[in-house]
C-alpha cells in the first residue's frame, strides 16, 4: 500500500482560504507535505490543490488570503440564479447520496442558469492560478458531466488544460457557468461528493480537509453522509484517514455565505490556528 495522500474538499471562497490556512499552520509546526504526496482536489480543493502542487510557497499563499480583497483576486462577482439554486437544493434533499441521475438533473439545471459568462469565469480563475500547465506533483481534479451526470477525474495525462479542469471542478451549479471541455459541459465535482475521498483508496494514511464540515444540517448534512461512506470504505481497505473540519471558531469566521470574499482573511486565520493546534495529532498519524 502506498504511503500518504491529501484530500482537499469543496467549500467556496472561504473554503479556499481555510484550507490554505490549515496547511500553512501544519507546515509551520513540522507537518510538511513532500512534493510527491498526491492531492485529490474538488471545487475549492481543486483551486488549492493546483496552487500547492504547482509549488507556490504556503506562507505566500496564506498572506495573499489575508490581504485586502482585490478584483484581480476574486474576479467578477458570481451571479447566482436563485430559481436554479432552489431546485438544486430540492434535488439534494431528496437524493443526498447523489446517484448519477440526480447529478444529471442538477447538471441540466446548471445549463439553464443565468450566471456570468464562461469567458469571465476563466479569466478570473486564470488571474488567480497564474499556471498554464499541470504540475509534476500528482494531482487529481474531479468534475461531473452536466448532461449525463458522469463523474470524471482528470490528471496531467488526461489531455485537459489545467485551467479548464479547475474551473469545471469549481463550477458551482446555479452560481458559475458549466465549463466546456472537448465539446462537453462540466460542473462542480462536489455535486458527487464534497470530498471524493474514495479516490485516495490504496494509500495508507490520508489527510482530508473538509471545509463544509460534517454537521447534521445544511450542506454539512450532505457532506456527512458521503464522507462517512467514504471513510468506512477507506478503513475497510486498511487506510487510516484523518479528517479536519472547521471548528466552531472557524465556522464563525466563515459567516453565513461560503462565497463571501470579505471572509477570506478571518477564514484563513481560523484555519491557521486549527493547523497549529492539530499539528501534533496529524504528525503522529502521518509518521
Amino acid at each position: 500500500m502506498a504511503t500518504r495522500a491529501l484530500v482537499l474538499g469543496a467549500g467556496g471562497i472561504v473554503g479556499v482560504a481555510w484550507e490554505i490556512g490549515v496547511l500553512t499552520g501544519l507546515a509551520a509546526n513540522g507537518v510538511a507535505l513532500d512534493d510527491k504526496t498526491p492531492i485529490v482536489g474538488t471545487s475549492a480543493g481543486a483551486v488549492v490543490g493546483a496552487l500547492v502542487a504547482g509549488g507556490r510557497p504556503l506562507p505566500e499563499l496564506y498572506e495573499r488570503q489575508r490581504q485586502p480583497v482585490t478584483r484581480e483576486q476574486v474576479g467578477a462577482p458570481a451571479r447566482a440564479d436563485p430559481r436554479v439554486l432552489a431546485r438544486i437544493a430540492a434535488i439534494a434533499l431528496l437524493a443526498p447520496n447523489m446517484p448519477r441521475e440526480a447529478r444529471a438533473r442538477i447538471g441540466r439545471l446548471a445549463l439553464t442558469a443565468r450566471t456570468q459568462s464562461e469567458e469571465e469565469r476563466l479569466q478570473a480563475l486564470a488571474a488567480r492560478l497564474r499556471m498554464e500547465s499541470w504540475p509534476e506533483r500528482p494531482l487529481l481534479i474531479t468534475a461531473v458531466a452536466a448532461e449525463s451526470g458522469e463523474f470524471v477525474v482528470w490528471r496531467c495525462d488526461s489531455g485537459v488544460p489545467l485551467l479548464q479542469a479547475v474551473a469545471a471542478s469549481s463550477a458551482v451549479p446555479g452560481m458559475y457557468p458549466p465549463v466546456t471541455i472537448a465539446g462537453r459541459r462540466y460542473i462542480d465535482g462536489g455535486v458527487r461528493s464534497t470530498t471524493n475521498a474514495d479516490l485516495a483508496r490504496g494509500y495508507e494514511r490520508i489527510l482530508i480537509l473538509a471545509p463544509i464540515g460534517v454537521s447534521a444540517r445544511g450542506l454539512g448534512g450532505f457532506t456527512g453522509i458521503t464522507l462517512r461512506r467514504e471513510l468506512a470504505l477507506l478503513r475497510r481497505e486498511g487506510s487510516e484517514p484523518t479528517v479536519i473540519a472547521p471548528d466552531p471558531a472557524a465556522l464563525l469566521a466563515f459567516g453565513p455565505r461560503l462565497m463571501d470574499p470579505a471572509r477570506r482573511k478571518p477564514a484563513a486565520e481560523a484555519g491557521y490556528r486549527q493547523g497549529c493546534a492539530l499539528a501534533t495529532r496529524v504528525r503522529q498519524s502521518w509518521a
